[in-house]
């Protein structure tokens, strides 16, 4: 074996072509996932670095990153992406996009072969897990700041999503609420508890657990139609007067539902979402404020001080958050 590995001996330890090998590195999502994973763990036991990667690491600072996020998905995270766009402005420093599949469905491939590709000199990745063996690629190959999820090992910027939530269940409870919903979406994260789990267990914390109804849905045409009427339906235990939605979108169409029934917002029926969207403001919904622009330049200052420093771990980040009343709260 020569000194530096090469994609020779990548494709020859594997048992595949090159052009396998190098349909691997940049387009991951057509290879069959036990050939990806076979390839990709051969080239961490021989230590391949690609030629581009060795360019990279000759250059000194930030020449390219690469960002990872479900931003046609979610319009929050364009706004990140725009803060981070914002923050390297005329540095020279190249951003590479990368949409990556909705959150609430099953994981993509890409994050295991960026880390091997090497054509970046670090990595943001929005809102999308990390599992063990990406996180020891990374560790090893690729400095990376994680946004709006938590890791126990790589660093992060985010808000307190709990804390928020608490502040929106106290509100609600200081405002006389006997019985309050809470509207969730399905979403696939397992590495940590999910921004929907996180908002529903803090919801609980500041309202406390009983006279909390929970009602998570599928993303797709009519959910909110038919959790409205599953809500209205269930009003054994007395009305629901009140409903926390886990994000803003949720929350505009929820309202959306609510009045087609004739129920009025807020004088019968109290709405706040979360994050601060455009049409949060747009549609007087209340809410709690995520700094999502902010957040973005975070990630990229943080992550030019690990490139400088030659490190792949760093302090985390958290960011304030506030509770917003508008016009669909009383008070």
């Amino acid at each position: 074996m020569s000194e530096e590995p090469t994609i020779y001996e990548v494709a020859a330890k594997a048992s595949v072509s090159i052009s396998t090998v190098s349909l691997a590195l940049n387009h991951p999502d057509r290879v069959k996932p036990t050939t990806l994973s076979r390839i990709l763990g051969v080239a961490d036991e021989i230590g391949f670095v690609p030629k581009e990667r060795a360019v990279v690491r000759a250059r000194r600072g930030l020449g390219r990153i690469a960002a990872v996020g479900p931003f046609s998905s979610y319009p929050s995270y364009m706004r990140r992406l725009a803060g981070a766009l914002d923050e390297i402005d005329d540095s020279g420093t190249q951003l590479l996009v990368y949409d990556y599949e909705d959150v609430s469905v099953s994981g993509s491939p890409l994050l295991s072969s960026l880390p091997v590709r090497g054509h970046v000199d670090g990595l943001i990745i929005m809102g999308v897990e990390v599992g063990g063996e990406v996180t020891d690629r990374l560790l090893s190959r690729l400095p990376a700041v994680l946004l709006d999820i938590r890791h126990p090992v790589l660093p992060s910027v985010y808000v307190d999503d709990f804390a928020g939530a608490s502040a929106v269940g106290a509100h609600l409870q200081r405002a006389g609420h006997a019985r309050v919903a809470f509207i969730g979406e399905v979403e696939a994260v397992t590495v940590e508890a999910s921004p929907v789990e996180r908002r529903l267990r803090g919801l609980e914390e500041g309202f406390g657990q009983e006279g909390i109804r929970s009602i998570i849905m599928p993303r797709t045409e009519g959910a909110e139609s038919r959790a409205v009427d599953e809500l209205l339906a269930s009003a054994a235990d007395g009305p629901v007067t009140a409903i926390f939605a886990y994000r803003d979108l949720v929350g505009v169409r929820i309202v959306r539902e609510l009045r087609k029934r004739g129920i009025r917002v807020p004088e019968e029926m109290e709405v706040i979402g979360y994050d601060d969207d455009p049409m949060a403001e747009a549609t007087g919904l209340s809410t709690v404020r995520h700094p999502f622009e902010e957040s973005g330049r975070a990630a990229v200052r943080l992550l030019q001080q690990m490139v400088s420093t030659s490190t792949k771990t760093a302090e985390s980040i958290q960011l304030p958050f506030e509770l917003v009343l508008r016009d669909t709260t009383r008070g």
